[in-house]
């Protein structure tokens, strides 16, 4: 199963694509997405759009993870990160993906086997169990783990939403 897990954010959105081989984890590929802070919020929301849209092209993913919003700074941060998140469902949503949602808490205990892990031990987890020669960008690894935590877990979260229908 190929997997696009997505850290979204109205500056800096994450990717991270693997493949689910039995029991093994495969990198396929990794990034960011970035918007101009000078532009208009609806013209950065095209472009997470249009960026994750090319990257769903490209790879094609089966499923798509993507982090739900925590606690912001302040409403106004909190907004644009909801629209980011938006921005990233419409994509996997217009392409037909199962879209699945993980709380960092969640992404944690998957990734690390630890809910309150620190920022480091999420990175450094995500670059062993990825076999990668260094640690991502910080929204391309958290986009990953996002990615390992559903592929973890994606039987469990699948049934889930079957019974709550």
């Amino acid at each position: 199963m190929r997997i696009l897990g997505i850290d979204p954010g109205s500056r800096v959105t994450g990717y991270g694509v693997i493949e689910k081989q039995g029991n093994r984890l495969i990198h396929i590929d990794n990034g960011a997405i970035y918007t101009d802070s000078k532009d208009s919020l609806a013209h950065r929301l095209q472009t997470i759009h249009e960026g994750l849209v090319r990257i769903i092209g490209r790879y094609n993913p089966e499923a798509m993870a993507v982090e739900e919003i925590f606690l912001a700074k302040n409403a106004l941060s909190a907004l644009k990160l909801g629209h980011a998140r938006g921005a990233a469902l419409l994509a996997g949503t217009r392409h037909q993906l199962p879209v699945f949602e993980y709380t960092a808490l969640q992404v944690k205990s998957a990734v690390v086997g630890y809910g309150r892990a620190a920022k480091p031990q999420v990175q450094h987890m995500v670059r062993v169990l990825m076999n990668l020669p260094e640690i991502a960008q910080e929204d391309a690894s958290d986009a990953l783990a996002v990615a390992i935590c559903h592929a973890h877990s994606h039987q469990l979260t699948a049934r889930l939403q079957k019974s709550s229908r």
